[in-house]
């Protein structure tokens, strides 16, 4: 393994915050994903995906990687485009939540939020460049499953529109 990669990656929380760190940190390991996109005119689009959550930065933070859909590099999917990114999700003890981004380099999508728990869900709440609203929920979180809920409320709409579901579960071996 090289300097950096051995250098990023951590076996696990840091002690410091390890209880606030198992928040995203149950997440870490490898994901299969069913997608579906929902466009703004009611259509649904589904492909296959996966994620992949670890320990980085001495325990401290949790990263992600995204790829939707499987195999990378296939034709664009409908709504959502093709995803190859990664989220680094820091615990900030100052505020008590996580400041995370998400990187999204072939899309050119970059995006900051702030998460917390909520109820037994976790949501991250942020601002897209042009000033929507986006939330991204953890829902249905157990061992071995989640349902990810990606959300825009662009404007100055009443509602927010469910953009992206995703049911991931892991895998196993």
């Amino acid at each position: 393994m090289s300097d950096f990669a051995r250098l990023l990656h951590a076996s696990g929380p840091n002690p410091e915050h390890k209880a606030a760190l198992q928040l995203y940190g149950r997440f870490v390991g490898d994901w299969d994903a069913e997608i579906t996109a929902h466009g703004p005119d009611g259509t649904k689009h589904t492909a296959s995906g996966e994620i992949h959550f670890g320990w980085v930065l001495e325990g401290r933070a949790v990263q992600d990687v995204w790829i939707i859909p499987r195999p990378a590099g296939t034709p664009a999917f409908p709504v959502a485009g093709n995803w190859y990114g990664t989220t680094l999700r820091v615990y900030d003890p100052t505020i008590d939540a996580w400041r995370i981004a998400w990187f999204d380099p072939g899309r050119s999508v970059f995006r900051q939020q702030i998460g917390r728990p909520r109820g037994a869900d976790i949501v991250q709440e942020g601002t897209t460049e042009s000033g929507d609203l986006t939330r991204w929920s953890f829902t249905e979180i157990a061992g071995d499953s989640f349902h990810w809920l990606g959300e825009v409320k662009p404007g100055a709409a009443m509602d927010w529109r469910l953009v992206v579901g995703v049911r991931a579960k892991r895998r196993i071996g």
